[in-house]
Formats: structure tokens, sequence, C-alpha cells
């Protein structure tokens, strides 16, 4: 088989695998049964207020009666509803408008009857867009304490459970709140495994870990938290709901995209090209650097010995890793990941890669990812840098910056977490 131009190939399979998870494509599977009350909307996210448009279409198209809501999503990231407020706000370190979202959410699903439904869309981003912190936890400590989570190299899965234990909204509190009005909760997962309880922190679906759990993990990771959040983690008060609580029974969750279904419409895509192709994993954690070298190390003994795959042949992979904070950079987890892995491939032919983030936004810069092949590496030599040193510095958008290979697609309105596709001619 030809490929004619790889690196376009390459982002015709990072959009297939993006449109696989538009809440356009899939919500209308998943309307709940119109209730007798009062239909409200909320939901926090980066894909939430697509989420909340697309439901909207789905609603109406469906016959059903009038909704009401609010949707909170990072800036930039809105959609225009009819009935549904939509509320922007900041991601990945939280702010005022977040925060005032979040009590406004709580205030709408207070006071409801058994004859009214809440839907709650729920994505990746949700836990730093939907704030509610004890009032012991003034809106500086918050944002500390996610600075702290974000450089600590902890998986989002431990972040997530310190998160819960620090808000009066998360680990299903919002639920507990809107009983004993019906939940029904549709999440776009970002989490590797897919546990919906996990997607933002779960605020409408308690998960079984305690706050001891959540102070195990500060500890293990050296997390220098505020006094004051130390001081709530510390007390009964912390404790979040229980997964057999009553309030929660005869709620429903759907778990309406995630990081396989994306990986298969890319791989149907490539194999209709006629390219042999395997899904590795679509959970893959740690550090990003080292699962680069780890793809970079299959690569090697593929080109050298023709195994575990024979070329031509594409890897695809998921999952979430995380960034260690050790110098100040530009660059997220998929730009680190894919600077490393440019780093081990160095030399080798017929290699070409991409690695992004389905949301179209790597860490905190303007690109979902980068691309790169053989010869990255030396391009970047060439243009005046040393890769290595840019890697140890987590500048890897300055590397792929200077060679004029990011990856950039604006907001996709939708969020399955990272999306790397290798291509072994």
């Amino acid at each position: 088989m030809a490929i004619d131009n790889p690196r376009e190939f390459l982002k015709d399979l990072f959009k297939a695998a993006v449109d696989a998870a538009d809440p356009d494509q899939i919500i209308a599977r998943y309307l709940p049964e119109r209730p007798k009350g009062r239909t409200i909307v909320v939901g926090a996210g980066k894909a939430s207020a697509a989420m909340a448009q697309s439901f909207e279409k789905a609603w109406k198209a469906a016959g059903n009666g009038p909704l009401e809501g609010i949707v909170v999503t990072r800036y930039g990231y809105g959609h225009a509803c009819e009935e549904i407020e939509i509320v922007e706000a900041a991601h990945p370190v939280p702010d005022a408008a977040g925060a005032a979202a979040a009590g406004r959410i709580m205030d709408l699903v207070s006071n409801l009857t058994p004859d009214d439904l809440v839907v709650a869309l729920i994505s990746g981003g949700g836990s730093s867009l939907l704030t509610m912190p004890p009032e012991s936890l003034g809106g500086e400590a918050k944002r500390e304490v996610n600075r702290v989570l974000l450089h600590s190299g902890a998986s989002i899965h431990e972040m997530n459970c310190v998160r819960k234990h620090l808000s009066l909204i998360k680990g299903g509190r919002l639920a507990k709140a809107a009983h004993p009005a019906k939940v029904a909760t549709l999440v776009i997962s970002d989490i590797p495994g897919d546990d919906p309880a996990l997607v933002a922190s779960g605020p409408t679906i308690p998960d079984p870990a305690t706050r001891k759990d959540a102070l195990s993990i500060v500890e293990r990771y050296g997390m220098a938290l505020p006094q004051a959040a130390m001081d709530w983690l510390t007390s009964d008060a912390a404790s979040a709901p229980h997964p057999n609580d009553p309030e929660f029974a005869g709620n429903s969750v759907a778990v309406i995209a995630a990081a396989q279904m994306s990986l298969e419409a890319a791989a149907a895509k490539a194999r209709a090209a006629g390219l042999e192709t395997h899904i590795l994993s679509d959970s893959i954690e740690g550090e990003a650097r080292d699962v680069g070298s780890m793809h970079a190390g299959i690569v090697r003994q593929m080109a050298q010995h023709g195994e575990p795959f024979a070329r031509p042949c594409l890897l695809l992979s998921g999952g979430e890793t995380t960034v260690t904070v050790r110098q100040k950079g530009r660059g997220g987890r998929n730009s680190e990941f894919l600077l490393s892995f440019a780093i081990g491939i160095a030399g080798v032919e017929g290699v070409t890669a991409l690695a992004g983030d389905t949301d179209g936004i790597d860490g905190s810069e303007d690109n979902a990812g980068a691309l790169c092949d053989g010869g990255t590496a030396e391009a970047i030599f060439q243009a005046g840098a040393n890769p290595k040193e840019l890697l140890a510095r987590n500048d890897a958008w300055g590397a792929f910056d200077s060679v004029g290979s990011l990856l950039v697609t604006g907001p996709t309105r939708t969020n399955v977490n990272d999306f790397r596709a290798i291509l072994v001619l």
C-alpha cells in the first residue's frame, strides 16, 4: 500500500477519532424518559457545552417538553443553546466564574420533587470548572491546591480523589442535593478505565474512595497543600457520600463516548485503507516522557527485528499520561510524549507519529499536540536547539514550534483524552 503523505494521513485518523466522540453523533441514543415535572440540565467539562447543545436539539426533535439549566465549560468552548445557559470559566486553574456557576447549579437543583429530572452532562475538565470549596478554603487556597496537584505527578484518579474531598459539589454531592429528583448522568470519559465516578471528580456519582485515601495520596507525592486544605481533609466534614446511600437509588449513568470508541474509529479508517492496525491500549498512564521512550523502543524493535509487529502497520494508543514539571517550559503531556518519542526514534526511517489531546488543547498552549518522524530530532538541532535539553526543561512546545510540527485544531467539542498514532512503513 502507498501513503503519499503520512502526516496528513495521521491527521485524518485524529479527526476520525474526534468525530467518533462528537456529541452530535451519539447523544440522541441516550435521551432519558421525559418526566412529569421539570427537566433541568446541568453540567461541567470541556465538552459539556457541546453536549448541552446536542442534547437540546435531540430533546426537541424527540418532541419533549421545555428545558432549563446551567452548564459550565472552559473559556472559548461555549456553544449556543436556546434554553440552557452556558457559562465559561477557567481551566485548569479555577476562577471566580466557575465558583459562581457551581453555586448557581446547586441552587437550581435544590428543592426538587420526585417528578423532576436532572440531566447531568459531564466531561473531562469539570473538576476545575465546577469548584465549590468549603468556606474555610478560600479561592486562593483552592487555586493553589490545583496548582500543586497539576505539578505533583499524581495520576488523574489520584488527583480527583483529593479534589472530591476538598469540594462541596463533587463526589456525588450534586446528586445528593438534587434528591428526591431522579438524576440521569451522561458522561464523555477522559479517564483511563472509564469509571464515570472519576470523570470531573464525579459530581453526580459517588465512589468508594475515602478522605483517608486522599490523605495517603497527599503524603505519597509530598504535596505541599495549604494548611486550610489539610485542616479540612483531616476533619470528618470532608467525608464524601457513599455509593450505597439511598439518595442515589434510581439514578442512571451512561458513558456515551470514551477513548476505546475513538481508537476503534481510527483503526477502522486505517484498515479501510489497507493498513494492518494494532490498538495497544486505551488506558496507558505514566510519565509522558517514559511512555514516549517505551513506544520508541517498540518501534525500534519492529524496525530492526520485525517484532512484535511486522511493518507496514499502524500502532494506536490512548489514556492519560502525566508530566512532573521540573522546569518552566511550554507544552503539555502529548507534546512531551512525542518529543521523548522523537528522540528515541532519531534516524529510524519510515516512521511518522502524531500525539494529541482529543479536546484540542494540550496543556496550556493553543496546540492539540504535535507530529514527528525519524528526522525530527535532527531538524530541531538544525533549528538551533537541543531536543534533550528542551525535554529536560519541559519545553516540548518550543521544540516542535521550532520545526513547524505543532498540531493545531482548536476546540473539538469533545474530550476522550490522549490519542497517539504511530505509522511504521
